[in-house]
């Protein structure tokens, strides 16, 4: 059964290992114990680091190295990485201690992006660069794709404030609704709210920040479809 449902993970990554020890300890979180992700989670964000570089050099050649160093950190955020594991399910293969599935830990950004970092590092150490960067791009093809440049350094609260400035509207309404986790893992709950369009809707984050910014690019993609 755990050989099947890794068999569909290979298939979502495009990459099948030939050691699947190494994708068992990128799904092993440190709380279940030794041999855990977090040294090759190091060695996965450099991966991810060079391989989103050489995706956006190329196609981009007008940006200066400022603007292709904030679209860099744009791409390869906790937030992205978090939203990417999700669409993978990958909380549904990690491996936690008891206290972590307690307290949702299969649904923490941070844990699941670092799951996902360490997935590259895994397939680097498993075939190489050339099979972690098709990984990678993979995965990230989406994001990649939807590049503006134009709006690839509006953060989204800023995208969100100049959209309803546009349409004359208040201003949006930030409430912290929740802290979940311990201090050094916690995880923040943000309600936005839109009154004028009758919009609710709550963001997630690893600080009340990052779950702002998470809650407004919510709402901006809903804004775009209408």
């Amino acid at each position: 059964m755990q050989s099947e449902r890794l068999d569909r993970l290979e298939r979502a990554l495009g990459y099948q290992f030939v050691s699947r020890e190494l994708l068992q300890q990128a799904l092993t979180h440190r709380s279940y114990g030794s041999g855990h992700n977090k040294r090759i989670a190091f060695l996965g964000v450099s991966i991810l680091i060079c391989v989103v570089a050489a995706r956006v050099f190329a196609p981009l050649p007008t940006l200066r190295e400022g603007e292709l160093s904030r679209l860099r950190a744009a791409l390869v955020r906790q937030e992205t990485l978090a939203m990417i594991a999700q669409e993978l399910s990958l909380g549904d293969y990690m491996r936690l201690g008891e206290g972590e599935l307690k307290s949702g830990g299969f649904r923490r950004p941070s844990i699941l992006a670092d799951a996902l970092e360490a997935i590259f590092g895994s397939v680097y150490l498993d075939a190489g660069f050339e099979a972690a960067f098709a990984v990678v791009s993979h995965l990230f093809e989406p994001q990649l794709m939807a590049i503006d440049p134009k709006q690839a350094f509006k953060d989204p609260k800023t995208s969100l404030q100049e959209l309803l400035q546009g349409r004359r509207m208040a201003l949006p309404q930030y409430t912290l609704r929740a802290t979940r986790g311990d201090a050094h893992a916690q995880e923040f709950e943000v309600e936005c709210r839109i009154p004028a369009l009758d919009i609710v809707v709550y963001g997630t984050g690893s600080s009340r920040r990052a779950a702002e910014q998470d809650a407004a690019r919510r709402i901006c993609q809903t804004l775009d479809g209408k």
